[in-house]
C-alpha cells in the first residue's frame, strides 16, 4: 500500500532566532519533539548519567522490595528470579541474577517459561514447582503485574512475590510484596516508560546504594558504581529491543549503554557478535555497535531462542563466564536464528494467500493455520500489518488451545481493546500496538474475530487510517556535509517518540541505479540534486515486488530520471572505511519529471 508523504510544519521563525547558533534543520528537529526550552534541549542533546538517571527509590514499593530481599538474603532463603522469553525478559533476568552474584548471595535460581508450553508470565504449574523446591522469594521480571490468581496462590502457598513490571496495567493489581511498575496509580517515579529490563536495572540500583551505606565495595572488590553500569548493555538491548520511548531516562540509560556494548566486556555478548559477523576475532568491532545493531541482530537472534527453543539459551550466553560455552551458545542461537527466518518466511508466504483469497476488502485481518510454530505468529502479524497497513492477528493453535498474536496501527489501541472483551480469552497482555493471548476455547474464535472487527470499525470510522510517512524537513543534499551530520548523530539513539528523521529531496536526478543483493531486491544509486555534486544511496526493498507499494524500481528507473525521494541521512562503515550514505525509505517520480 502507497504511503501518504506528510511533511511537518516549518517552525515559527521565532523559534528559529531563538537558536541561532544551529542550522535550520536541527531546530526543526528540536522542534518536532516538543524540545523548545534551553534547559531541555541541553539534556536531550547531552544526556548525563548522574544528572538524568533517577533516584530508584522515589518507586513507592522500592523500599519494601528492598527489605524484603535483604531480609530473605539474612535469613538465607531461596530466591528464584522469575523472567521473560523475550530480550526484555532475558536482559532483565540477567541483571537480577547478576545483582545476586555480585551481592555474593547464591541461594537463587532462575525460571524464565518455556514460550509455547507455558506462556508468557507466572502460571499456576510454574508457582507450585517453585514451592515444592524451596523457593521462598519470587522476583518477576517483564511480567507478573497480569498474574493475580497466580500470585495469591503464591501468597496461600507461603511464597512472597515481588514485581517488577512495564506492561499494560489491570483491574485488580496481584497482592504482591511490592510492586515496581512505573504506570501504576499513584507511583510518583517520574519515567512512565521503561522496558521491563530498565525496571529491574532500578531494583539493582536500589540494592546497590543500600548495600553501598554499609560496604566500601561489593564482595569482588569492585565498586558499586562500576557494577552498576557493566549492566547497562542489558538495558539497552531490553529498551531497544521493547521499543519504549527512547526519551527521558530511557534515552540516557541506552545511550551510556552503547557505549559499555561497544567496550564487549561481556564475553557471551563478544562471541555473540563474533557469531553475528559485527566483531572480528581479534575482538576489534567491525563497525559501531548502534541501537539499530541491537534492533536488527542482536534482539533478533535473543527472541529466536524463545522462538524456536528456549530463551535460556540467550539467558546463559549473556551469564556465563566461560569462553567455550559461550562459543557453543552463541552458534546455537544463530542457528536458531536462521530457522526462525526460514520459518517466517514460509508462514508469510501462507498468511499472504489467506489474505488475498478472503481478505481483502476486510479491515483486520486475521491468519490462521493449526501447525504454525506459536512463537513466529507475532512475527507474521506484524509483516502481514506491513504488507496491508491493517491490524492483523495471526493464530495458531497448540496444547493449551488457540494462541495469537496482534499487531495494530496508529489510531486503533489493540490492548484496550482485548482488555475490552475478557470473555473470549483464558490469558491476554500485550501494548498498544500489540497484543498476544490464548483464547478461551477454540469455538470461541469466530466470535472473537466478528467483536474486534466490530470495535475497529466503531473506534475508527471517523479517522484517516491511511499510512503516512512523517517527514521532518525538505532538505537540500547538496548541504549534506559530515559537520551536519555529526550534529544529527546527536539525536542518537533513535527509537520509539525519537525515531530516525526523514528527510524529503525533490526533483532529485539519478546518476545510476543498479539493483543488488544475493535476489536483488536492493538499489543501490548515486544522486545529483542542485549540482554535480555526487550522492551516494541505498534503497533496501527497493527492488522487490512484495514490498508494500507493489513496485519494482529497478525496473521503473534509469540514469537520467528525476524522482522525490524520502530518506535518511547516515553513513556507510565497514573496516575503518567511512562514507556518507542516504538510506531511501520512499520513492516517487517527481512531479515534473
Amino acid at each position: 500500500m502507497e504511503k501518504q508523504w506528510s511533511v511537518l510544519d516549518t517552525p515559527p521563525q521565532s523559534f528559529l532566532d531563538e537558536h541561532p547558533e544551529l542550522p535550520a534543520i536541527v531546530a526543526t528537529l528540536l522542534y518536532h519533539r516538543d524540545l523548545q526550552k534551553q534547559e531541555d534541549i541541553d539534556i536531550f542533546l547531552g544526556p548525563d548519567y548522574s544528572r538524568d538517571v533517577h533516584d530508584p527509590y522515589l518507586f513507592q514499593d522500592m523500599e519494601k522490595a528492598v527489605a524484603r530481599i535483604n531480609n530473605a538474603i539474612e535469613q538465607n532463603e531461596r530466591i528464584t528470579v522469575h523472567g521473560d522469553y523475550d530480550a526484555d525478559g532475558v536482559s532483565g533476568a540477567t541483571i537480577l541474577t547478576t545483582m545476586f552474584r555480585s551481592l555474593g548471595y547464591e541461594n537463587t535460581d532462575i525460571y524464565i517459561p518455556h514460550r509455547e508450553t507455558e506462556g508468557y508470565g507466572l502460571n499456576m504449574n510454574t508457582v507450585r514447582h517453585l514451592h515444592e523446591i524451596g523457593t521462598k522469594l519470587i522476583i518477576t521480571c517483564d511480567c507478573g503485574i497480569s498474574n493475580t490468581p497466580e500470585v495469591a496462590l503464591a501468597n496461600e502457598l507461603g511464597v512472597d512475590v515481588i514485581i517488577t513490571d512495564h506492561h499494560s496495567i489491570p483491574e485488580t493489581l496481584p497482592a504482591a510484596v511490592a510492586i515496581i511498575h512505573p504506570k501504576i496509580d499513584g507511583e510518583p517515579y517520574p519515567d512512565k516508560t521503561l522496558a521491563g529490563g530498565a525496571v529491574a536495572f532500578k531494583v539493582l540500583q536500589a540494592m546497590f546504594k543500600k548495600h553501598a551505606e554499609s560496604h566500601e565495595t561489593l564482595p569482588s572488590g569492585e565498586t558499586h558504581a562500576a557494577a552498576e553500569k557493566w549492566l547497562l548493555d542489558m538495558v539497552a538491548i531490553a529498551t531497544v529491543a521493547d521499543m519504549v520511548p527512547l526519551l527521558g531516562e530511557s534515552r540516557t540509560l541506552t545511550k551510556y549503554g552503547l557505549i559499555v556494548m561497544n567496550k564487549a566486556k561481556r564475553i557471551g555478548l563478544r562471541k555473540l557478535l563474533i557469531e553475528a559477523g559485527i566483531m572480528h576475532n581479534d575482538g576489534s568491532l567491525k563497525y559501531p555497535i548502534t541501537e539499530e545493531t541491537i534492533g536488527f541482530k542482536i534482539a533478533p537472534w535473543i527472541n529466536a531462542a524463545g522462538r524456536i527453543d528456549h530463551a535460556n539459551v540467550a539467558y546463559n550466553l549473556f551469564t556465563t563466564t566461560s569462553p567455550t560455552e559461550a562459543v557453543d551458545l552463541a552458534y546455537k542461537l544463530n542457528q536458531n536464528n536462521i530457522e526462525r527466518q526460514a520459518m517466517t518466511e514460509m508462514y508469510v508466504a501462507e498468511a499472504t494467500r489467506q489474505v488475498e483469497l478472503e481478505q481483502m476488502d476486510a479491515p483486520v485481518l486475521f491468519v490462521f493455520h493449526e501447525s504454525w510454530n506459536p512463537g513466529v505468529v507475532g512475527l507474521v502479524a506484524s509483516r502481514i500489518k506491513s504488507l496491508y497497513g491493517k491490524p492483523v492477528i495471526a493464530m495458531t493453535s497448540n496444547d493449551a488451545g488457540i494462541m495469537g498474536s496482534g499487531r495494530s496501527v496508529e489510531g486503533f489501541n489493540m490492548i484496550e481493546a482485548i482488555q475490552s472483551m475478557p470473555e473470549y480469552f483464558d490469558k491476554f497482555g500485550g501494548h498498544p500496538m500489540a497484543c498476544g493471548f490464548t483464547l478461551a476455547a477454540p469455538e470461541k474464535k469466530e466470535a472473537f474475530q466478528t467483536a474486534l472487527t466490530g470495535m475497529f470499525i466503531a473506534k475508527t470510522e471517523s479517522m484517516d487510517l491511511a499510512p503516512k510517512l512523517i517527514i521532518d524537513a525538505e532538505v537540500d543534499l547538496d548541504n549534506v556535509t559530515w559537520e551536519l551530520y555529526d550534529l544529527l548523530e546527536k539525536f542518537s539513539p533513535f527509537g520509539q517518540a525519537n525515531p530516525k528523521p526523514l528527510y524529503l529531496a525533490k526533483d532529485v536526478t539519478i546518476f545510476s541505479v543498479q539493483s543488488i543483493g544475493k535476489k536483488r531486491g536492493h538499489l543501490k544509486m548515486v544522486l545529483q540534486h542542485h549540482s554535480k555534486k555526487m550522492h551516494k544511496a541505498i534503497g533496501w526493498g527497493l527492488a522487490d515486488a512484495t514490498r508494500g507499494d507493489g513496485n519494482d524500481w529497478s525496473k521503473v528507473l534509469k540514469a537520467g530520471d528525476h524522482v522525490d525521494i524520502v530518506c535518511e541521512i547516515g553513513i556507510n562503515e565497514w573496516n575503518g572505511n567511512r562514507e556518507l550514505q542516504l538510506t531511501i525509505t520512499d520513492i516517487r517520480k517527481a512531479e515534473n519529471a
